[in-house]
């Protein structure tokens, strides 16, 4: 008898890598803390090297298990964290809205996914801090929006410390994935049918499809 699959557990119908990216100090480590926890602290300790996070959560009636990686911003950890873009299924770009430099850094942290992690990886933007004052903000929401259209990823502004859209990020990128494992999971199947079936009446069918498909 065959196994099941990795991702049909009997505690979870999902299992999702997610990644958080992002210059030092623009608050990864208190969204993972509020997301996962429930919790904010100020006093945070900076990230050395990777550290993360489980949570599960109810999504469209299945059980998705989250991991979630926080990565150490600093430019000396860059060589440790490549090695955990591969296998990341999602990943998180933060920067701080008091800061601008971080969403300037943005463009560069887009350029290490492209090199380093997979090509259909699922990606979203995160302005956070925005619960500071508005004399304190660098970065206009337009202008995080402006990069995400950019990009053609979706965009959030959030608060670790007030709880502003921080489940709303994490469950909009996990829906995403879901869906795009759900899509790839019946494709294999459909090529499998195919596969175990070249009798004559299959490949009717199949050019029958393939005009149908060509012709609407």
């Amino acid at each position: 008898m065959a196994a099941p699959p990795a991702r049909a557990r009997a505690d979870y119908d999902y299992l999702i890598k997610l990644l958080l990216i992002g210059d030092s100090g623009v608050g990864k480590s208190c969204l993972l803390l509020r997301f996962s926890d429930g919790s904010f602290t100020t006093s945070f300790i900076t990230t050395i090297g990777i550290d993360f996070k489980i949570r599960t959560i109810e999504l469209d009636g299945k059980r998705i298990k989250l991991q979630i990686w926080d990565t150490a911003g600093q430019e000396r950890f860059r060589t440790i964290t490549t090695a955990y873009y591969r296998g990341a299924m999602g990943i998180l770009l933060v920067y701080d809205v008091t800061d601008e430099s971080s969403f300037n850094n943005i463009r560069n942290w887009i350029r290490n996914i492209e090199q380093h992690a997979s090509d259909n990886v699922n990606k979203i933007l995160v302005g956070n801090k925005a619960d500071m004052d508005e004399s304190k903000r660098a970065v206009p929401t337009s202008k995080g929006q402006a990069l995400a259209d950019e990009y053609g990823i979706k965009f959030f502004e959030t608060s670790a410390k007030t709880n502003l859209n921080v489940e709303q990020v994490f469950f909009s990128i996990a829906r995403d994935i879901k869906q795009r494992l759900a899509e790839s999971d019946n494709k294999p199947e459909e090529r499998t049918i195919k596969i175990n079936k070249p009798d004559q009446a299959t490949g009717e069918n199949k050019d029958s499809e393939r005009s149908a498909c060509c012709g609407s």
